[in-house]
């Protein structure tokens, strides 16, 4: 099963402000929507908050310490290799890490492929994508959009995929 990431990072690397994307783009909602639909997400407890409810056409599984912890419509699971083994007992090919900072962390030494949507603006934000050490990836850039009425920034899409380092140590 491949690990992907799945992010939109301004210029300085914010990815959200106040539980809330710093920016409007549909383009890049829509490309969310087309790569992660049929497929598992992964994601962190405030990143759930922030969307509030389920996507659907996707299953949810959510990170949580907390064992109490029910979500309607999401599997909570305590950590990122049961979510993982979790999608992999499934049958999935490509389990997709949506946020937040922390997860995405964790889950980038296991990636294998980063789908990044570069916003050409440097927003105030108060969550970050962590740095990617581009040596261990190989760009291939795709398109690029231009602000316009729609969308407050522009913005290019890329792939990044894995070229050297560990991926997936427990074979997941």
């Amino acid at each position: 099963m491949k690990v992907s990431l799945i992010v939109a990072a301004g210029e300085n690397n914010v990815i959200g402000q106040r539980g809330d994307l710093p920016w409007r783009l549909p383009e890049d909602l829509k490309r969310f929507r087309a790569l992660t639909t049929g497929h598992h997400i992964l994601m962190g407890r405030r990143t759930w908050d922030s969307i509030g409810r389920p996507l659907p056409g996707r299953t949810s599984l959510v990170l949580s310490r907390s064992k109490s912890l029910e979500l309607p419509g999401a599997r909570v699971l305590p950590d990122l290799t049961e979510a993982l083994k979790a999608a992999q007992s499934a049958g999935e090919t490509e389990a997709f890490v949506i946020g937040g900072a922390s997860l995405y962390a964790e889950a980038l030494p296991l990636a294998d492929r980063i789908y990044l949507t570069r916003v050409h603006a440097a927003p105030e934000g108060d969550v970050f994508l962590p740095p990617i050490d581009t040596s261990l990836f190989q760009e291939e850039r795709g398109k690029t959009h231009p602000a316009d009425s729609k969308h407050t920034f522009s913005f290019n899409f890329s792939i990044l995929s894995r070229v050297a380092g560990p991926t997936n140590p427990e074979g997941l």
